[in-house]
């Protein structure tokens, strides 16, 4: 069963009120007896049933395939090895 917000157009009372969808909007204000107007409210925000919520739910990059991806980003760098007829004595 939802709640709906209601308000009055004679005090401008506010209030939410429990009753399910197939009954008729409220009518009287309860506080000064005026017309009242069913308002959109926000609604309720999510509900979390459950164990809970576990950090491997939502697993983001491990730190050795962060490792992995600076590695392959880096240029390969040559290293000059000397060849023997260029060998100065």
């Amino acid at each position: 069963m939802p709640t709906y917000d209601y308000k009055c157009l004679n005090c401008n009372f506010t209030f939410e009120h429990f009753q399910p969808m197939s009954a008729e909007p409220l009518a009287d204000c309860p506080k000064c007896g005026g017309t009242l107007k069913r308002v959109i409210g926000a609604g309720a925000g999510p509900i979390f049933k459950g164990s809970g919520f576990y950090q491997t739910d939502y697993k983001g990059k491990s730190s050795s395939d962060k490792k992995d991806s600076k590695e392959q980003s880096k240029p390969a760098t040559e290293t000059k090895k000397p060849i023997d007829g260029d060998k100065k004595e």
